[in-house]
């Protein structure tokens, strides 16, 4: 991070509020990023902590909490669709953030009126196009969770979210180029590139809101500072 001594206006708080409602909203970006369609991973017959995807050396499956000893297999799946959801958000999260502060005064949208660290961009919005974006965030939510989940007057009252057991987590059937293996084990190995993209990522999301809130400078500020 840059620690410039510089003195920048704080980042408003409804400001972070908004972003981090989109935020909230945006599970939805899933339904861009690739995902598994037809035949499952050789880890949907029985998925469990010792043959699900998505462990490489030298960590090898990691949870120093213990989160999977304690999950049933039904949990487990649960666990996982939010980890690959979360990892596919912050992927187009990172990206959103370079190309919206690269293009900034200079795109076609709004005039190019919209200016600043890419935390305020959402703000900017002029009325109107922050619900239609919303709205659409919802859909594609709700397309995404009649795909996978358990209708809530289906589920016990004790399992809110429950996955369909056909339902492989993150597997939404959107693969418009064709790109997903045959072979089980290339599946698996390809849906480990996903995870482990998906969990640097998150990090990286996770420092860019945090810096751009700290000092209110853009991240490619910060690059070109």
């Amino acid at each position: 991070f840059n620690h410039s001594r510089e003195t920048h206006p704080s980042i408003p708080h409804t400001t972070m509020m908004k972003t981090a409602c989109l935020l909230a909203l945006a599970g939805s970006a899933a339904a861009f990023a690739p995902a598994s369609s037809g035949t499952a991973s050789t880890a949907m017959n029985a998925f469990t902590a010792d043959s699900m995807p998505g462990a490489l050396a030298p960590m090898g499956f990691f949870d120093p909490l213990g989160f999977a000893e304690k999950a049933d297999e039904k949990t487990l799946k649960r666990y996982r669709e939010a980890e690959v959801t979360h990892g596919r958000v912050a992927m187009l999260a990172a990206l959103g953030f370079l190309v919206g502060e690269a293009v900034e005064g200079s795109s076609f949208l709004f005039d190019a009126q919209i200016s600043g660290p890419a935390i305020t961009h959402f703000t900017q919005v002029p009325g109107g196009w922050d619900a239609i974006i919303v709205a659409f965030i919802g859909s594609a939510e709700a397309q995404r969770a009649q795909i996978g989940w358990v209708a809530p007057a289906d589920a016990s009252y004790d399992q809110p979210g429950l996955l369909r057991d056909d339902y492989y987590p993150g597997d939404i059937g959107f693969d418009p180029l064709g790109l997903r293996p045959e072979d089980p084990e290339e599946l698996d190995l390809m849906i480990t590139k996903e995870l482990q993209n998906g969990r640097l990522a998150m990090l990286a999301a996770a420092g860019f809101l945090a810096q751009e809130a700290v000092d209110g400078k853009g991240i490619i500020e910060h690059f070109s500072s």
